[in-house]
C-alpha cells in the first residue's frame, strides 16, 4: 500500500500520529493509497519551521523571490503530464479536465511573477511643512490554506502563490481524499529554488483543521468548501484575531432569455453543467428559462446534447466526465435526485444506476435532468454538488433576475441573450459576485479576483490577483519630517491640538 507523506521542512515526512485515511481510485472503488491524519503535535511542528524560516524568506528581495516563481512555472509546464495523470487518478475527473485544473493554477503563478510591482507602496512628498508619506507592504508571517478535493491543484496555487510570493510561510492542509499532487507540488517548488520550510503540506482531517485555526503564530487562514464549514471557519478564525477567507458553497443560474442562440447555449450549459461530474462551485446547476417556448426548446435541445455525453474513466481521451470522487458522494448526488423526485420536479433524465462496463465498482453518475423545478423544492436550495441539472421556468425577465439574487448563494450567474441592454441590465441588477454575459463559467482571469457574496463567500478579500496580495500583506504608512531649526536655533513650540498637515 502507498502512503503519502507530508511535506514538511523542504523533504517527505511520515506521519506520527498512528492515524491513516484511505485514498482511492474513483475509477474502480478501490484503495489506492493511504494518507497519514497528523495531529495537533504534528501541525505545532510545522508552524515553528516556518515561523523561522520565513523571517529570512520576507529579507528575500521580491525581485528574488519572483525568480522562484518564474522557475515553479517553467517546472509546472515541464511536469504538466505527470501532475494531470495523477490528479486524475485520485480525483477522477478526465484528464484534458486535470490539465485545465493546472493551467488555472499556473495563471495565479503567472500573475505573481510580477510580485516586484505588486508589492510596491505609495509616496506623497510634501504631505505637509517638510513632511512625507509613504507606505509598505509587508508580508503576515505564517499564514494557512484549507483546499477542497475538487481542485487539488488550482486553489492551492490560488493560496500559496500570492501568500509565497509577498514574502510569507505557508502551511497547506490539502484535502485528504486526493492529497498526492499537492506534495508534488510542494516538491516541486522546493526545485524551483524555494527555501525548505515556506510550503509546507500537512495532510488532517477535522483535528488540523482546529489546531490551524487556534494556533496563535497562524495570521491568517485562507479556505474553499461547503458554506456551513465555511462559516465556522470564518466565526473561529476571526474569535482568534486572524485574518479569513472562507470561499463557500454556490448554487449557479444560467438565465436563456429567448433571443438566446440555443445551439450556443445548450452546448456552454451542458459543458458547464455536467464538466467535472457537477463537481465545481462554478458548475450551472439550474438554467432558468424565460418564456414556455423558451423552455420547451431549451428542453428537447438539452435532452439530445444529454443522449451524446460519454462518461468514462479518468484516462478515456473521448470521456466528457469521469467519476465522482467517493461512494459516499455518489450516493449524496443519488439522494437529492430521489428528494427531486420526491418533491414534484420531473425527472426528464435519470442518471442513478449508471454503471460503466469494467469498472463496476467505480464512483459513476449518469448526467440527470430535471424539468419544472420550484424556489420551493429543497433539491432547488442546497448544492448537489454532481451530475444534475434543474430547469426552472420563469415567466419574465424580471422573475428571472429575482431567482438567483433571492436564492442564499450568490457565486457565479450567467445569461445568454443577444440583446446587449437586457445583458447590461442583469448584470447591474443580479446579487451574484461573479456575473458571465453568454460565458457559462464566468471564473475571472488571474490579475482579477475569486469571491461570491452571501452565503458563497465569507471575508472581506477574494482569492488570488489584488485582493490575494492585500490579503497575504499588511500596509505600513509612515510619516516623515526632518525639521530645520530657526536662524537662532530655537526648537520650535510643541503643539497640543491633533496633528494638521497646514
Amino acid at each position: 500500500m502507498r502512503n503519502i507523506p507530508h511535506f514538511i521542512g523542504g523533504r517527505q515526512v511520515a506521519g506520527a500520529s498512528g492515524r491513516f485515511g484511505d485514498v482511492f481510485d474513483p475509477n474502480t472503488g478501490r484503495v489506492q493509497a493511504r494518507v497519514p491524519l497528523a495531529n495537533a503535535a504534528e501541525l505545532d511542528a510545522a508552524v515553528e519551521g516556518a515561523r523561522v524560516a520565513q523571517k529570512a524568506w520576507a529579507a528575500v528581495n521580491p525581485q528574488r523571490r519572483a525568480r522562484v516563481m518564474f522557475e515553479f512555472r517553467r517546472l509546472l509546464e515541464l511536469h504538466m503530464d505527470e501532475l494531470a495523470a495523477l490528479l486524475s487518478s485520485e480525483h477522477g475527473k478526465v484528464v484534458a479536465d486535470s490539465r485545465g485544473d493546472i493551467q488555472r493554477g499556473l495563471e495565479v503563478i503567472e500573475f505573481v511573477c510580477g510580485v516586484p510591482h505588486l508589492m510596491k507602496g505609495e509616496f506623497t512628498g510634501g504631505a505637509g511643512p517638510g513632511i512625507d508619506v509613504f507606505s509598505s507592504r509587508e508580508p503576515l508571517g505564517v499564514v494557512a490554506g484549507i483546499t477542497p478535493f475538487n481542485f487539488p491543484a488550482m486553489i492551492p496555487m490560488w493560496m500559496f502563490g500570492p501568500a509565497i510570493a509577498a514574502g510569507n510561510a505557508f502551511i497547506l492542509k490539502p484535502s485528504e481524499r486526493d492529497p498526492s499532487v499537492p506534495v508534488r507540488l510542494a516538491e516541486l517548488m522546493h526545485e524551483a529554488g524555494l527555501p525548505p520550510g515556506i510550503l509546507n503540506v500537512v495532510h488532517g482531517d477535522k483535528t488540523v483543521v482546529d489546531a490551524i485555526l487556534d494556533h496563535p503564530a497562524v495570521k491568517a487562514v485562507s479556505f474553499v468548501g461547503s458554506s456551513d464549514i465555511a462559516q465556522a471557519v470564518y466565526a473561529r478564525a476571526a474569535a482568534n484575531g486572524k485574518r479569513c477567507q472562507a470561499m463557500g458553497g454556490a448554487k449557479n443560474h444560467g438565465v436563456v432569455l429567448p433571443d438566446a442562440d440555443f445551439d450556443q447555449a445548450v452546448a456552454d450549459i451542458v459543458g458547464a453543467a455536467y464538466g467535472s461530474a457537477g463537481e465545481r462551485c462554478m458548475a450551472l446547476p439550474v438554467v432558468v428559462a424565460v418564456g414556455e417556448r423558451t423552455a420547451d426548446t431549451l428542453r428537447s435541445k438539452l435532452v439530445t446534447a444529454i443522449e451524446g455525453l460519454r462518461i468514462g474513466v479518468s484516462t478515456d481521451p473521448d470521456a466528457h466526465y469521469g467519476p465522482v470522487v467517493s461512494a459516499a458522494h455518489k450516493a449524496r448526488i443519488e439522494g437529492y435526485i430521489q428528494m427531486g423526485v420526491d418533491e414534484g420536479a420531473e425527472l426528464v433524465v435519470d442518471g442513478r444506476g449508471f454503471t460503466l462496463q469494467g469498472s463496476e465498482g467505480g464512483f459513476f453518475v449518469g448526467p440527470t435532468l430535471f424539468d419544472r423545478v420550484t424556489p420551493a423544492m429543497q433539491a432547488y436550495q442546497d448544492e448537489i454538488f454532481g451530475p444534475v441539472l434543474q430547469i426552472v421556468r420563469a415567466g419574465s425577465f424580471a422573475e428571472a433576475v429575482a431567482l438567483p439574487t433571492r436564492h442564499a448563494y450568490g457565486n457565479g450567474v450567467a445569461i445568454f441573450t443577444r440583446d446587449g441592454d437586457a445583458a447590461r441590465e442583469f448584470a447591474a441588477e443580479v446579487e451574484v459576485g461573479m456575473v458571465g454575459v453568454n460565458v457559462p463559467i464566468p471564473v475571472p482571469v488571474a490579475y482579477h479576483s475569486f469571491g461570491g457574496w452571501k452565503r458563497s463567500g465569507f471575508g472581506d478579500l477574494n482569492q488570488y490577483g489584488m485582493d490575494g496580495v492585500r490579503f497575504y500583506t499588511r500596509q505600513k504608512i509612515v510619516t516623515q519630517r526632518w525639521p530645520k531649526r530657526a536662524a537662532g536655533g530655537e526648537v520650535a513650540d510643541q503643539s497640543f491640538v491633533i496633528p494638521t498637515m497646514r
